[in-house]
């Protein structure tokens, strides 16, 4: 191996260590299912545990899931309260007689 001395060179071999050891990381999660230590391989760079109660929301997840619909509603109001508030102003703006003769329809016929 070769000294770097370059910065460039230093940011390029730190990509290269990056891609080897996540290359590593999905041969060392199926090493541990072949051994039988798999979900509790905690010698794995970044091991991200399994879901342990597939098909099952646990409270944690619950919360977290009203919190997002929560955030979803407020903003489905606020994109509501626009689109009232541009019909008002296309209203505002519209044809005065065309809304006067429908006024008088609608008065005609009670």
């Amino acid at each position: 191996l070769q000294v770097q001395n370059d910065h460039g060179d230093a940011t390029s071999d730190l990509n290269r260590r990056m891609q080897f050891q996540n290359k590593l990381a999905g041969v060392c999660e199926e090493m541990c299912k072949e051994v039988g230590a798999y979900p509790k391989c905690t010698q794995c760079p970044k091991f991200v545990e399994p879901d342990s109660t597939p098909g099952v929301m646990t409270w944690d997840e619950l919360l977290e899931h009203m919190d997002n619909l929560v955030n979803w509603g407020q903003d489905q109001v606020k994109g509501w309260h626009k689109q009232a508030s541009a019909l008002q102003v296309q209203n505002d703006h519209g044809d005065a007689t065309s809304d006067l003769n429908r006024r008088m329809q609608f008065q005609n016929k009670l």
